[in-house]
């Protein structure tokens, strides 16, 4: 499974977006590749991925996907960040 964190530059928000995603998943026990990108790489990042993370000033961005797009309020907040993984994901 894969999953793509998205942010405007890719640099330091999604980096942070990352380990917390990371962190989700441990905890939900999904083993997942985890990838962050920003606007310009994010097609092409997402063309398989099954779940978007971003915030919701830059879901205009990614254009058309198959991915499962969820908006993160706060990338900081890893209870946020299970809890939507957890619905999207099912587990």
């Amino acid at each position: 499974m894969k999953i793509v964190v998205m942010c405007g530059v890719g640099v330091g928000t999604s980096a942070i977006l990352k380990v917390n995603a990371e962190r989700a998943l441990e905890r939900l026990d999904i083993d997942a590749q985890v990838v962050a990108t920003d606007v310009a790489g994010v097609r092409a990042e997402a063309a398989d991925a099954q779940v978007i993370l971003t915030s919701s000033e830059l879901v205009g961005a990614i254009g058309k996907t198959n991915a499962d797009v969820i908006v993160i309020l706060n990338y900081f907040d890893v209870d946020e960040l299970t809890a939507k993984l957890e619905g999207a994901l099912g587990s």
